[in-house]
């Protein structure tokens, strides 16, 4: 059996190697457009930042290395430019002897990634990407010939890391994004922190803002303001590198990848596709999606070798379960946020809080944001994204488990998670939004959001701030009245007769208190505001309007 793969990076190398021990006899080919394989993509930005100080620690494999260990023939500059699937050829240009010749396949998996998006601007030729280690050299030369100043274009993972480590570079970076947040896989209230994060360490973060043109040393947007950039990098976004799969005649998938099934077959069977490139399936709905992340690529690869040598396996669908750096923050997502969900109009319920990163009698621990989503009718987890100094990830990896699983929201209360007071609480936050999630699933407890606020005030709600006095000076919601949790019962008659009641305190484990005692001493359903002021404030850093067309019931349960 003779196996050509194209592509090699984490897909096709992960193919590979994979399928090398598991086939010795099999004729494996790899052919690779760039000047390096199996070089890791991810850590491109941290070079940069000097964290990662040697360039050669970036490069995993050689085709020398790969050759002595797994018998594979690696061919790099060398450029896949055609497929004839009826002949099962694949025609290969040599970029450095500049010929070409034709590889016979007996199965073919492609593995040509994605490329970034750069928009045609006046000037973008100037502009870089930071896809590649070729694209991390033109940067690195950059930055050698004297570049000070950085625009970073795109604010999604790749841009907040690359603005971070220019930042550490000593350079005077700006970061422009379109949308009104920062990394938009985040829902708003939750990226806000991180805005702060990035302005706290000299980071200018322009939000809203959107590029018009590249000069000499300066960019343009399109509101017509100039800002200095000896560099451009562009973050933008990246498109899967069809044209090779297109011209053959292979299916493309309404997202715009390579169609593929649970085995990632093309449309023709004997020819694969894993990586960027290929389509996977959303685990909330089933259908085709675009989740260019390195470990889903490796993991395909993989299966596509196991599927090759005829074991019975097939690809989970994906969760897109992220994670990222911001200075001494560190942001993680899995599955869906609230914006797409109210964009699908698809019903949720959403549970924030802010729990420590440890047991708080330990010292050093640290908050956490954690907000979890799912259904209210089946209690299915629909997302989760969480925002701290430590800890961050663990919880959100718990919560991507659980959801492959198939546990529901409640169900986070009863796992057995480790626990020692350097690492975790007994109760863990992960624990903590179960038992939220349970409340309100059983009636024990109601919430509302902090985007729902506004209209329930207007409707005649009355809020009650349930922290302390001195809390309630350093900040407060306009319009709440301030009567301690320890003080309710002595002070009843002040609660405004005849409204709706909605408590909050800074987190949300005070108000859920005082919203039990309220509804049993006075026989009104009364609403904890869902996280806090502490979520409240945060989501008024970035949304100040607070409007919430999406939602129309104030008192959400």
């Amino acid at each position: 059996m003779k196996v050509v793969i194209v592509g090699g990076v984490a897909g096709g190398m992960s193919a590979a190697t994979r399928l090398r021990r598991l086939e010795e006899d099999a004729e494996i080919v790899v052919v690779e457009r760039g000047a390096h394989v199996s070089y890791a993509n991810c850590g491109l930005p941290y070079y940069l930042g000097g964290v990662i100080e040697e360039r050669d620690a970036l490069l995993l494999q050689t085709p020398e290395a790969l050759r002595a260990r797994f018998g594979l023939d690696v061919r790099v500059r060398s450029e896949a430019v055609a497929i004839d699937l009826a002949a099962r050829t694949v025609r290969v240009r040599d970029l450095v002897g500049g010929g070409e010749y034709e590889e016979a396949y007996d199965r073919l998996v492609l593995s040509p990634g994605a490329r970034p998006f750069v928009p045609d601007l006046p000037g973008i030729e100037r502009a870089r990407t930071l896809r590649d280690v070729a694209d991390v050299d033109r940067v690195a030369a950059d930055l050698d010939a004297g570049a000070r100043t950085a625009v970073v274009v795109g604010a999604g993972f790749i841009g907040v890391e690359a603005a971070e480590n220019l930042r550490e570079r000593g350079l005077t970076v700006t970061l422009v994004e379109l949308a009104d947040q920062v990394l938009p896989p985040l829902d708003a209230e939750m990226a806000a922190p991180l805005t702060t994060e990035l302005r706290a360490h000299g980071v200018r973060v322009e939000l809203g803002a959107q590029l018009a043109a590249v000069g000499p040393d300066r960019v343009t947007l399109a509101d017509g303001r100039t800002l200095a950039a000896d560099l451009v990098v562009l973050a933008i976004g990246v498109r899967p590198e069809t044209a090779l799969a297109r011209a053959a005649g292979l299916a493309v998938g309404p997202r715009g990848g390579i169609a593929v099934d649970a085995y990632q077959r093309t449309s023709d069977p004997q020819v694969y596709a894993v990586g960027d490139a290929a389509e996977k399936r959303d685990a909330l709905t089933g259908e085709p999606a675009l989740v260019p992340l390195a470990n889903l690529a490796n993991r395909h690869g993989r299966l596509v070798a196991d599927v090759i040598a005829g074991r019975p396996v097939r690809a989970r669908e994906a969760t897109g379960t992220a994670v990222v750096k911001v200075f001494g923050r560190t942001a993680a997502a899995t599955g869906w946020n609230e914006k797409r969900l109210r964009a699908a109009g698809r019903p949720h319920q959403a549970v924030h809080l802010h729990p420590g990163s440890h047991a708080g009698y330990y010292p050093g621990a640290s908050p956490i944001a954690l907000k979890v989503l799912y259904d209210p009718d089946d209690l299915r987890i629909l997302g989760a994204q969480a925002v701290g100094t430590e800890g961050v990830e663990k919880r959100i990896d718990v919560i991507a488990t659980a959801m492959a699983g198939g546990l529901t929201a409640p169900d986070l209360a009863d796992l057995e998670l480790a626990y020692a007071p350097p690492y975790g609480s007994a109760k863990d936050p992960v624990n903590m939004a179960g038992m939220i999630a349970e409340n309100l699933a059983t009636g024990t407890g109601r919430a509302v959001q902090w985007h729902e606020l506004d209209a329930a005030l207007a409707d005649g709600a009355a809020l009650i701030d349930v922290r302390t006095a001195a809390e309630h000076a350093r900040g407060a919601i306009p319009g709440a009245l301030n009567i301690p949790v320890d003080q309710l019962r002595a002070r009843l008659d002040e609660i405004p007769a005849g409204q709706q009641l909605i408590v909050h305190c800074q987190v949300g484990l005070r108000g859920h208190t005082a919203a039990r005692l309220l509804t049993q001493l006075t026989g009104r359903l009364t609403a904890n505001l869902d996280g806090g002021y502490a979520t409240w404030a945060a989501a008024r850093t970035t949304c100040p309007d607070a409007a919430d067309p999406g939602r129309s019931t104030p008192l959400a349960a």
